[in-house]
């Protein structure tokens, strides 16, 4: 019984460590890389002024009237 704490704290710290490392690294390849390839695609044919063409002819802006 003596030190019975400490050895499993150390066992549940570096269990802990290993899990986060993990998870960490599930949300990096799974999500975030992801996510920069699809803004990357979008922004590469996307044309600000059209869109903002788009959005005055429909009214969207007050300071900037439909033609």
């Amino acid at each position: 019984m003596r030190r019975l704490l400490a050895k499993r704290m150390k066992f549940h710290l570096l269990g802990a460590f290993f899990v986060s490392l993990g998870c960490a690294a599930l949300y990096k390849f799974g999500v975030a890389e992801p996510r920069k390839r699809a803004y990357a695609e979008f922004y590469k044919n996307y044309d600000a002024m059209k869109d903002f063409e788009t959005m005055r002819a429909a009214g969207v802006f007050e300071s900037a009237p439909p033609k």
